[in-house]
């Protein structure tokens, strides 16, 4: 890993996030190693537990047990009451609205690059660092933020709502690494962590049952499950719990087999009605509820000088499908994005986050998808 701040880095003091995860743990590692003075700081930001057990309890441990191997200090914060007041009540805000959160970008925003970053700034860092798949360039031209060299690990994604100013204090040692060689590296220096699994699941809450654990918090509303297009077009053919339970083109949980004349086929959730409380399904992978080309945003969030609009760029409307190119002009306070071809299954609540090539320009919440139209005579 090269030095990309400026002094020397003898001199200069990082804070790295440690999760308890063999990712941060090969951060603070390569920071040893660059030669950086390093101290870590684990985040409490979920005060309750399941089944009595507290995995934030194991996580610290395995952070502790790192360090111990790094011979560096490691600080502890709690930051729950940060998380659910600035992260979790706009969670269930947005799911009570029908819309599909993403927590992971709001608790980067919220938490990780600005309580984090004011907390490690109090314990006289000089810059903060985590084990995030992307890429940052510190220059004369500014702070740029940059996929993952990794395709199937960049998380820009996710950190495209983060304001430029914590970005120009954050460094991203594994940006240019692949997971197996983070691994790897882990492995061969010893880190207890080298074989933890990936964790995964929402932010900070964990792995569990999703739709449990927000019915702890939400009571869904039952309504009818009505077929979009085709020859079953409006026939009711379920009941579903609650629409906060589901996000557009949804395929699993749906519990919707043996259908009377309806095909051995899955089905997809293609609509959430909420005057109606209809969810509305078909099994067209390709309908036209799920292959929308146009979406409009809140007001956007810029990495950077806001661009010239209207503007040619591409846009990822989720963290696992692929950037496709599109117009952005400018509507009321928000955006409107005009796709050149459909991304699959846009949902109101999720990001739209814009890319010129790998550089991240920048992000806006979804607020609609297409135009609306009564699927009740949509044709399959």
């Amino acid at each position: 890993m090269t030095a990309c701040v400026e002094g020397d880095v003898a001199d200069t003091r990082v804070v790295v996030g440690l999760s308890g995860g063999v990712d941060s743990a090969v951060t603070a590692l390569r920071l040893v190693e660059a030669g950086y003075q390093v101290e870590g700081l684990f985040m409490f930001n979920w005060s309750e537990d399941e089944a009595g057990r507290c995995q934030a309890a194991d996580d610290f441990d395995d952070a502790a047990a790192v360090c111990d191997v790094l011979d560096i200090p490691l600080h502890r914060a709690d930051f729950s009451h940060e998380y659910k007041t600035r992260v979790f009540r706009y969670f269930l805000d947005s799911y009570a609205a029908g819309r599909t959160p993403n927590p992971d970008v709001l608790c980067n925003r919220e938490i990780k690059f600005d309580a984090f970053l004011h907390h490690a700034r109090r314990l006289g860092a000089d810059w903060i660092a985590t084990g995030h798949y992307a890429r940052l360039v510190h220059d004369e031209r500014g702070t740029r933020l940059l996929r993952g060299a990794d395709p199937a690990k960049d998380q820009s994604y996710f950190l495209a709502a983060v304001p430029m100013a914590a970005l120009e204090r954050t460094l991203f040692p594994l940006g240019d690494l692949p997971k197996t060689d983070v691994r790897a590296m882990a492995r061969r220096a010893g880190l207890p962590v080298h074989d933890k699994p990936d964790s995964t699941g929402v932010c900070f809450i964990g792995e569990r049952d999703f739709e449990g654990f927000l019915r702890q918090y939400l009571s869904g509303r039952a309504g009818p499950v009505r077929v979009a297009g085709g020859p079953l077009a409006g026939r009711v053919i379920g009941e579903h719990a609650g629409l906060i339970y589901y996000t557009i083109g949804q395929r699993r949980g749906l519990g919707l087999g043996g259908v009377p004349g309806a095909a051995q086929a899955p089905w997809y959730v293609a609509d959430k009605d909420l005057g109606s409380d209809t969810l509305w399904v078909t099994q067209d992978a390709a309908h036209p509820a799920l292959m929308e080309t146009r979406l409009t945003t809140a007001a956007p969030h810029w990495l950077g000088p806001a661009p010239a609009l209207p503007l040619r760029c591409a846009a990822q409307v989720r963290y696992r499908q692929r950037a496709i190119a599109c117009r952005v002009t400018a509507q009321d306070s928000g955006l409107a994005v005009q796709f050149d071809h459909p991304p699959r299954a846009i949902a109101p609540g999720q990001y739209a986050v814009f890319y010129d090539g790998d550089h991240c320009l920048g992000s806006a919440e979804i607020v609609t998808a297409g135009a609306p139209a009564p699927l009740q005579s949509a044709t399959a």
